[in-house]
């Protein structure tokens, strides 16, 4: 008799079963997923061990049916299967975009084709791809207004900056878009508007592969290297798990193998990249718990509040951090002030006579005792400062939150942002509690 077939066994996988269903739902039975793998097949994608499921934190994404070791294939998607332009090239488009003067950017043609192929619907033959599609984004580009405002200072200049490119993106193609009225009975100005560009920025934004391709005359001097991989695209990210992904010239396949362990059952995750919570937030429109990446800037305004506008080497301390660039990215993260604060502050904090000894400070030197000890007052005082500035946006955020329903989602995303935040704030002040006392 086998062993799971015992009381032993059986509890074993009723706490499996029970733990399974805590943390997800299978998805492999809804029609869209079925469509999709069904259309994925008749491309030449084999059958993988990766299922859709919804998991708690993280949403959708794709659970392992079988335990993965380290260099275990994850998935290998044929060529046929991505979405790049080529395909746009070859689709309807390609001859409105071949005569078009001047030439239009690769994403501006995929943007086009997803447009053109969500409106038709039923005809289009990427159909099952575009209906698993997010219907929308939280990138800030997508927020609303009082949430962008609450944005921490570098990434809500970030945003507007976003807001615009998008903006001036779909006002420089209108012409374009106007040119396939043939194409379309209704009017392109009601298929192509700035929603619909929205949506599809959005989509190729968050969701490509990077796949670089040859530079065609058809299309404008910016980098061709966009890729939109069906099924691939639902796996999430995590800072903390390495693959290793390419092109694969022999199989002429997308392929992605793990360097990490992953249970069955569990979700599988791949990395986008060594990314701070800010910068997943304005890419990708999500933020990472626990990020080992993620740090909270401070700005040279915030900087200089600290010191006072009498000193007379004010002028020359700013304009040698600004020669050096050491007036941006200035963090705190996991592990306390960085070297590029603690060099800057230390270079604010020189006093007259030990100002001509500046190009030490960048080097890293001790200039003096007092020098050492007053950078880290300050750091101390600035750290506490960005701590009750966060808890007062927090609170903001918990008032919004009760008055204006409609806004949840993106207070609630903003809102992870800023607790993130705290928890590194908090964490950053123990540690130059510690070097204080440890100084002292």
């Amino acid at each position: 008799m086998k062993k799971s077939k015992g009381r032993t066994g059986r509890k074993r996988r009723r706490k499996h079963f029970l733990i399974f269903f805590l943390f997800l739902v299978n998805c492999s039975h809804k029609l869209e997923y079925i469509k999709l793998k069904k259309w994925l097949k008749d491309r030449g994608f084999e059958d993988s061990n990766l299922r859709p499921a919804e998991f708690l934190g993280t949403g959708r994404g794709l659970m392992t049916t079988k335990a993965l070791q380290a260099g275990d294939l994850l998935i290998s998607l044929p060529e046929k299967c991505l979405l790049t332009t080529g395909t746009v090239l070859s689709s309807c488009l390609g001859e409105y975009i071949m005569k078009w003067k001047p030439p239009v950017s690769p994403l501006i043609a995929l943007c086009t084709f997803l447009i053109a192929e969500k409106h038709v619907g039923e005809k289009s033959p990427w159909k099952p791809y575009i209906d698993v599609l997010p219907k929308t984004y939280t990138c800030p580009v997508c927020l609303e207004h009082d949430a962008v405002t609450l944005l921490p200072e570098p990434l809500r200049m970030k945003a507007q900056e976003q807001r615009m490119m998008v903006h001036e993106l779909y006002v420089s193609s209108k012409a374009f878009f106007s040119s396939l009225q043939p194409l379309f009975a209704e009017n392109t100005e009601t298929i192509f508007n700035y929603s619909a560009l929205e949506w599809a920025w959005c989509t190729i934004n968050t969701r490509t592969i990077y796949m670089k391709h040859s530079q065609r005359e058809c299309f404008s001097l910016e980098p061709d290297v966009y890729a939109l991989a069906p099924y691939l695209d639902l796996l999430n990210h995590s800072p903390n798990v390495q693959v290793k992904a390419a092109f694969n010239e022999q199989t002429r396949s997308y392929e992605i193998r793990t360097n990490s362990q992953c249970k069955r059952y569990e979700e599988v995750f791949i990395c986008y990249g060594p990314h701070d919570n800010q910068r997943l937030l304005l890419e990708y429109g999500f933020v990472a718990m626990d990020n080992p990446h993620s740090s909270v800037y401070v700005s040279s305004d915030t900087l200089l509040k600290y010191f006072s506008p009498l000193d007379k080497q004010r002028n020359a301390k700013l304009s040698i951090l600004r020669d050096h660039d050491f007036l941006e990215n200035l963090t705190f993260g996991w592990d306390g002030p960085s070297w590029r604060l603690l060099t800057a502050l230390k270079l604010l904090s020189l006093g007259a006579d030990e100002f001509p000894c500046w190009r030490r400070t960048l080097l890293g030197d001790v200039i003096s005792a007092r020098n050492e000890q007053q950078t880290l007052n300050v750091t101390a005082k600035i750290c506490q400062f960005l701590i009750e500035e966060t808890q007062h946006v927090l609170l903001q955020i918990s008032q919004l939150k009760r008055s204006k329903e409609n806004l949840k989602t993106h207070l609630a995303l903003v809102e992870a942002l800023h607790l993130e935040n705290l928890k590194i704030l908090r964490r950053s002040a123990e540690i130059l509690c510690n070097l204080s006392v440890a100084t002292t």
